[in-house]
């Protein structure tokens, strides 16, 4: 241990910001992020407007409530879990596929350089959508019908109905959700580490697996500390915008 520790000012910051591996896990981890937030809002504004439609019956909304929000149950952990045995190249995925004849030999899923990065933000997606259709669904169920009879008697279909008056009831949710859903998947650690660990290759290095890494690894705290900080100030970056946005919607 040093026993007269200096001052070394920026050099921690410039030492990892020129860092090659802090490049592709930066490069990787807005992949995973942006993917993951455009997708959770997709499938959950599409789930939500599928439960809350008078098109199928009660008893099929409810069955379709619980398999939908069945990925919300699992914690993380079991997740990954869950997905690295199906999609082992033994895995039932794969057996599917070349059953059905769409593949013609097996897919190292999580350990293929091209394929990796892909399904790790597949399975990201799958575990994060139902918190998007469970919110998104409460806010359309507070939708006052009137809102609806009346574009009607203005002559709108189902698409302008759409755009003109769900969208802009759903603003302020999807807005609140995608900003706490780009916090966290930023900071996605559990899922990476146990399906990937951030391989093959650096792969699917990520911020939070890189600092990991760093600390527990390579033992080098200084540099960890310095990565640490760096996702805290991205994480305030988005924060701030949240916390105006909020402040937005009460006014």
């Amino acid at each position: 241990m040093n026993q007269n520790p200096v001052f070394v000012g920026i050099d921690n910051y410039v030492a990892i910001l020129s860092n090659n591996v802090f490049l592709r896990a930066m490069a990787n981890t807005l992949y995973l992020t942006c993917v993951s937030v455009i997708f959770h809002l997709l499938l959950g504004l599409g789930f939500a407007m599928l439960l809350d439609t008078q098109v199928i019956s009660p008893l099929t909304r409810a069955l379709f409530r619980v398999i939908y929000i069945l990925p919300w149950v699992f914690t993380a952990s079991i997740i990954a879990i869950l997905w690295r045995l199906m999609l082992n190249p033994n895995g039932v995925i794969n057996y599917l596929l070349m059953w059905s004849g769409a593949v013609s030999e097996q897919i190292e899923w999580l350990s293929s350089r091209q394929v990796a990065l892909h399904a790790v933000t597949f399975i990201n997606i799958w575990a994060g959508y139902p918190f998007y259709m469970v919110s998104l669904l409460a806010g359309l169920q507070g939708i006052p019908a009137d809102i609806y009879e009346a574009g009607k008697i203005d002559g709108a279909n189902g698409w302008k109905s759409f755009r003109f008056i769900t969208l802009p009831q759903l603003k302020p949710i999807i807005i609140s959700l995608a900003m706490l859903d780009f916090i966290w998947t930023m900071q996605q650690f559990t899922l990476i580490w146990m399906t990937t660990g951030g391989g093959p290759i650096r792969t699917t290095e990520m911020l939070s697996t890189f600092t990991y890494k760093l600390a527990f690894s390579s033992y080098d705290f200084s540099l960890a500390s310095t990565m640490a900080f760096i996702i805290l100030l991205l994480s305030l970056f988005i924060a701030l915008f949240y916390v105006r946005n909020q402040r937005a919607t009460d006014e």
